[in-house]
């Protein structure tokens, strides 16, 4: 099983160029896209969850067509919006059984066994009974993931699901989607980069709507090694730093400054190497420094087919 997406252009009535010629392949797992907010993220992913219309291109889940037969994707399609409302006065049983029956689960007794297991395994039963407007925000999102589940979906799509959650909701919340299993395809959609690092085996980085680098995060890890140094500056002389090397991030560390910058030989000047992490991958890309294997190879594979 995998979603193929080719070509797949959008700009909206403002001008802004959301989507520019995406090109991805993603196999069942789970599957990182990470990119700063207005990268065009959540853009993809309405229009992947069929909510709204592509320009051009196509998107296929195995012989689905994404554009042209809406409903079958529906029905294969488990979906947790970054903006996920719910109605404050109704219990979560309640509201988990209604999202059932609009998703065609008529048998009541099928139904049954159907939510409560979903409660079961976002660890939400002993709050069943509870009024979902009183969930804390790791709550809310694991009972968005229970109705996205239900149906036994191809394909779940989640937006910005640990965007201010505390910790340890960030780790319950993580379980849960490792739990999810590897039969099926599921899209996180984020700007956190230890989100991707944790859970996933295959990401993409896109910005300004363009993918700018895809692959496997402990690969493209692998192809940065050597390649990251360190040095702690003073804070007035960043701005000099910048100027001299290609400086990809900046921190406050116990007090001083911290640089990384991206080089293929080791700088004088005090810097020492630094065992390259996910987040050096993608500031590296942000900063059009890194260009993993793949990612050339498919960028110069559709310059070729456009000429041609």
């Amino acid at each position: 099983m995998e979603l193929c997406i080719e070509h797949l252009s959008k700009r909206y009535s403002n001008g802004v160029q959301a989507l520019d010629d995406i090109n991805l392949t993603i196999p069942a797992g789970m599957f990182g896209l990470l990119g700063p907010n207005g990268a065009g993220k959540s853009t993809l992913m309405r229009t992947l969850a069929t909510l709204q219309d592509a320009d051009s291109g196509t998107a296929h889940l195995d012989t689905i067509d994404i554009r042209t037969h809406k409903d079958d994707v529906r029905r294969s399609l488990g979906y947790l919006p970054q903006d996920f409302g719910l109605y404050p006065k109704v219990s979560a049983y309640d509201l988990l059984e209604h999202f059932a029956v609009l998703k065609g689960i008529d048998n009541n007794k099928e139904r049954k066994q159907v939510v409560e297991a979903l409660l079961h395994q976002t660890n939400l039963y002993n709050v069943k009974n509870k009024h979902v407007g009183g969930f804390s925000g790791g709550m809310r999102q694991r009972f968005g993931i229970a109705q996205a589940l239900i149906g036994n979906p191809k394909l779940i799509i989640v937006d910005e699901p640990t965007a201010g959650l505390d910790p340890e909701e960030r780790v319950r919340f993580h379980n849960l989607l490792s739990d999810i299993g590897s039969d099926k395809i599921v899209i996180l959609s984020t700007h956190i980069v230890e989100d991707v690092a944790d859970l996933c085996n295959n990401m993409a980085v896109i910005n300004q709507g363009k993918v700018i680098l895809k692959g496997q995060p402990l690969a493209l890890i692998e192809a940065i090694q050597g390649k990251i140094w360190k040095r702690f500056i003073e804070k007035n002389d960043l701005s000099q730093f910048q100027q001299d090397y290609r400086v990809i991030s900046s921190r406050l560390t116990s007090g001083r400054t911290l640089i990384h910058i991206y080089a293929d030989q080791q700088p004088t000047d005090g810097f020492l190497p630094a065992h390259g992490n996910l987040e050096d991958v993608y500031f590296s890309a942000m900063a059009g420094l890194f260009d993993a294997p793949e990612t050339k190879i498919a960028r110069e594979h559709n310059i070729n087919a456009r000429v041609a």
